[in-house]
């Protein structure tokens, strides 16, 4: 690791008291700063909380909101659950994946700039069928829609833009 990456995880540390009980916390701040928990650092924080990496690769492999893998600087999710799946979000996730270029076994564009998931239910089924891009929703999303909001983040204009910035 680079000495300004120890630098910054030496803060977070710092900022949770080098607790163990804030393990989750801590990973939360790494990934929100590297929009992913590299090994090294799982390694470094395991040492500096003096919990086995065992341990906190345990908790980073539990929780599904942590990513092991970088992600790009727009995350796409498209819900799958019954209410966009009845809604064709199938056509809308094969559409984005055809725009950018990834696959569900390679979901993150070369450049680093989108990374495309599915998930069970992003909870607006009224809205359906849904993606949210950095967890700003898009409802009622078609294919064409799609294309739209795809252009407008490879512009640097599109919905999503905020939350970006923000991780």
């Amino acid at each position: 690791m680079e000495a300004k990456e120890v630098k910054v995880l030496d803060e977070i540390l710092a900022a949770h008291d080098y607790s163990q009980t804030k393990v989750i916390a801590i990973m939360q701040d790494i990934q929100k700063v590297y929009r992913y928990l590299p090994e090294e650092m799982l390694c470094y924080i395991a040492k500096k909380l003096h919990l086995s990496e065992a341990k906190v690769y345990g908790v980073a492999t539990f929780y599904e909101n942590f990513s092991l893998e970088p992600k790009g600087k727009y995350v796409i999710k498209i819900c799958d659950g019954t209410a966009c799946h009845v809604r064709r979000s199938t056509a809308i996730l094969e559409e984005i994946r055809s725009l950018l270029g990834v696959t569900a076994a390679k979901p993150t564009t070369d450049d680093m700039m989108f990374t495309v998931e599915t998930v069970s239910c992003l909870g607006a089924c009224g809205l359906a069928p849904v993606c949210t891009v950095n967890d700003v929703v898009h409802p009622a999303m078609t294919p064409e829609k799609a294309r739209t909001l795809i252009q407008e983040l490879k512009n640097g204009s599109g919905a999503g833009e905020e939350a970006a910035d923000e991780n």
